[in-house]
């Protein structure tokens, strides 16, 4: 008892600290892990076993691979490609940035995409003289709805991912479907919000096509050996089940290939790697790992299944919509490193439950829920910071005005793809 205390205490104390950002999130994860050990609730050989080290290599070898491909240039190509295939019209380059950016997310991630994407986007608009918070809103939007289509395009999946069977095409033929259903309507609905405001006269359009593209490539050389080992990597994740390899050694194999080919100095390449989100992961799960330890995971799934009365049906709505709530007002990555081991508890407590429809709903949930708020989702806090920075600052109102009604319909077309699906 007094262990489960203290563990609660340490949790609840981390989150809190999440939340308000009082800390560095890095910081007060390492910290609330050490707390951890320090009062014995685990060993340190438990809290290591906790680690989920499948995830942090995933996250690692992705990263290094996009430090180098963005030596390149390849995504202010892409961005300027975009602009002038519409011919300078901010409608369609609202459009055609949300199509680039979605799809990127999917096969890269949403947070290293907009960091990408955001300064080329202020470029843009600063050029076609018009309001950049449309094009950036409809860019996390874009970024977190395309990133839960596939296993490492939002940390969640990746999570996810590493803790269950799922491979990257099960994220593929399960999630992409009801994403591009939703990336379509949400578009269609941005296009009609904010297109009476957005026009320009022929002579700014004019402008847009002298952009020339292929100015952004750096090394092209480097590119093309990027792009080889990029699709070596998505094809390796595609048959990692079948090769009986883990993702994260895939992405490892792939990063330091790429290391090989480009004959890059690595300590300028790792300087790129965001080691704070890989320390704050890794604090997180031995923090999540001391409730565990304590049984109030157990605890937890026990009460969710009461609750439920073990209703398939009610369990993944459930879940989902909580998910979704949640991550509006938290950042999502605490909190599916909380649900998935309460979602593994709940498969051991109702022996025989399928659970490949809950794991479903919490990555649709989490993924899309963070585009509820301007704090939901890594990518949005990114895109609001270089906003700010540019002297454009998103406020937080004016974005959940947005976010929260569009995230919400999100959920609606989630739960009737669930329900539909795998519920019937």
């Amino acid at each position: 008892m007094e262990d489960a205390m203290l563990a609660t205490i340490i949790f609840s104390g981390t989150y809190w600290f999440i939340i308000t950002e009082k800390l560095h999130k890095a910081t007060i994860a390492l910290f609330g892990a050490a707390l951890m050990v320090l009062f014995k609730i685990l060993t340190q050989e438990e809290a290591f076993h906790y680690v989920d080290f499948n995830t942090i290599g995933l996250l690692i070898g992705m990263m290094i691979i996009v430090a180098i491909t963005k030596r390149t240039g390849l995504f202010q190509y892409l961005a300027i490609k975009a602009a002038k295939s519409a011919n300078g019209d901010p409608v369609k380059i609202l459009v055609s940035f949300s199509i680039v950016t979605a799809i990127s997310s999917a096969l890269l991630d949403n947070v290293t995409t907009v960091l990408l994407m955001a300064p080329v986007t202020l470029l843009i608009t600063d050029s076609l003289e018009v309001n950049p918070t449309p094009y950036l809103i409809t860019q996390i939007l874009a970024s977190n709805i395309g990133g839960t289509a596939t296993l490492i395009g939002d940390p969640p999946n990746i999570m996810i991912g590493s803790a269950t069977d799922l491979g990257f095409l099960d994220f593929v033929i399960n999630l992409a479907p009801v994403v591009i259903v939703i990336f379509v309507v949400i578009i269609l609905i941005l296009k009609k919000l904010y297109g009476k405001d957005l026009s320009v006269s022929e002579d700014i359009k004019r402008k847009i096509s002298e952009f020339d593209e292929d100015k952004a490539l750096q090394d092209k050389q480097l590119l093309i050996k990027s792009i080889v080992v990029l699709g070596i990597t998505i094809l390796g994740f595609a048959f990692h089940q079948t090769l009986g390899l883990e993702s994260a050694i895939i992405a490892l194999f792939g990063a330091s290939l790429l290391l090989v080919l480009s004959n890059l100095d690595p300590e300028k390449v790792l300087e790129d790697v965001e080691w704070p989100t890989i320390f704050f992961f890794g604090g997180l799960f031995v923090i999540v790992g001391g409730l565990e330890a304590v049984g109030i995971i157990e605890e937890i799934a026990y009460q969710v299944m009461e609750f439920t009365q073990g209703d398939l049906v009610l369990m993944a709505l459930l879940i989902l919509w909580v998910s979704a709530l949640a991550s509006t007002v938290i950042d999502n990555i605490p909190f599916v490193a909380t649900m998935i081991p309460i979602i593994k508890a709940m498969s051991e407590v109702g022996a025989g439950l399928e659970t490949e429809p809950l794991w479903w709903a919490l990555a649709l949930g989490a993924c899309l829920g963070g585009n509820g708020s301007l704090v939901g989702a890594s990518a949005n806090v990114v895109v609001a910071g270089i906003a700010d920075k540019h002297d454009n600052p998103i406020s937080f109102t004016n974005y959940l005005k947005v976010g929260f009604p569009l995230m919400l319909l999100m959920i609606v077309i989630s739960s009737i793809y669930i329900y539909l699906r795998y519920l019937i």
